[in-house]
């Protein structure tokens, strides 16, 4: 079954979209959207109504750090997405916000298991961004889950970790569009990047696709109108840095 992996939306309507387009295209059979549906962004009630579609016809959804805030704001507006969060708050429905409230943290599909941020205690919102950290987060997954592939996003970069001759993680940058291997009986650490707001300079962006058959990975980069994402943001009236940063992929 081919797995399309989307993570990090924040509210970015024309980047997902673009996303679920290539997927389907690309033939996905499945859907997982990795969290942070919301944050950011100035579409978040079109990013869950679209999110809560998917979900209808099938696709597993768990819960990010930024739909939790989205759900319950906090009461100090200290950095862009806890200020952001209360904008949020009040452009969403009931439904929609009990939706949020109501993902599960995790998804275990078979030996595959699909997280926001790192499996080791996934409420703490840890950053899979070192091999020491994949390290902890693949040592959880196979105590808590007996998982061998882990899919996580939060990171908003795509990167695949996997265990050297040391057992150690050792890091492998992909290159888009390029097929990699992944037996089951190797275990793997893999951040699938973000939807709706790509932070290493190339405004495209990101999501992954899993074929547990064939037992392959593929990363992708997908072209979608950062412009006019960027110009919701303003139209919202949310800081400028929020905009500009979509049109930089920063």
């Amino acid at each position: 079954m081919k797995i399309a992996l989307l993570s990090d939306v924040h509210s970015n309507l024309q980047a997902l979209k673009a996303c679920t387009e290539h997927a389907r295209k690309a033939g996905a059979q499945q859907f997982v959207i990795l969290g942070d549906l919301v944050g950011y962004g100035g579409d978040p009630a079109g990013v869950v109504d679209e999110v809560m579609a998917l979900w209808e016809q099938g696709a597993w959804v768990v819960k990010g750090n930024h739909d939790e805030m989205a759900v319950n704001p906090p009461p100090a507006l200290n950095d862009m997405g806890s200020s952001s969060a209360a904008w949020t708050h009040a452009r969403l429905s009931l439904e929609q916000r009990e939706f949020l409230a109501t993902r599960p943290m995790t998804k275990l599909h078979g030996k595959a298991l699909f997280v926001h941020a790192s499996a080791n205690q996934p409420a703490k919102w840890e950053y899979v961004d070192s091999e020491h950290k994949a390290k902890l987060c693949m040592d959880a997954a196979c105590r808590d889950h007996n998982a061998s592939h882990v899919f996580v996003g939060h990171v908003h970069h795509q990167v695949l970790y996997y265990p050297g001759a040391s057992r150690n993680m050792m890091r492998f940058d992909p290159v888009a569009g390029v097929a990699i291997p992944t037996p089951l009986r190797r275990q793997m650490v893999v951040t699938v990047g973000s939807v709706g707001q790509p932070r290493d300079g190339d405004v495209r962006s990101m999501y992954a696709m899993y074929d547990d058959v064939l037992q392959t990975l593929s990363f992708y980069r997908v072209a979608y109108d950062a412009q006019s994402a960027a110009q919701a943001i303003r139209k919202a009236g949310l800081p400028e840095q929020m905009a500009t940063r979509l049109e930089l992929g920063r």
